[in-house]
């Protein structure tokens, strides 16, 4: 299981939701191996007012939550930071502008389809 959390300026992300989406499914997908029809999404579209960021970062600047089960090396996890940070760039996102958070919890924190996600069969490997 993983999701995604994107938070950022609703001029920036609009134009390019459809696009992002896709992207942050790509990199899920060649770095967890998640299957295909696998795609949490949620989108935080702000007006200014309501998205503060340091100086050094422009009206581009979008922040990226992760959440997802424990399990998975070092090494896929800074894959799937590396693939983030490389694909969104090339929508226009500066990497200066791309910030990324993991968040891990134990299968046993997360509730889904009405059994917690110790006990939940998935048709994918988290430990990888």
């Amino acid at each position: 299981m993983a999701q995604f959390k994107i938070y950022g300026l609703s001029t920036t992300i609009k134009p390019i939701q459809k696009k992002l989406s896709d992207v942050l499914h790509s990199c899920m997908v060649d770095s967890l191996k998640l299957p295909a029809d696998k795609r949490f999404h949620r989108f935080f579209c702000m007006d200014e007012e309501d998205f503060i960021y340091p100086s050094d970062r422009t009206e581009k600047y979008i922040i990226i939550e992760v959440s997802m089960f424990e399990g998975r090396t070092d090494e896929v996890k800074r894959k799937l930071l590396n693939l983030i940070m490389e694909r969104v760039h090339q929508l226009g996102i500066h990497t200066n502008d791309i910030e990324i958070t993991i968040f891990e919890t134990p299968k046993n924190h997360w509730g889904i389809r009405g059994v917690p996600g110790d006990e939940l069969q998935l048709n994918y490997k988290v430990d990888v």
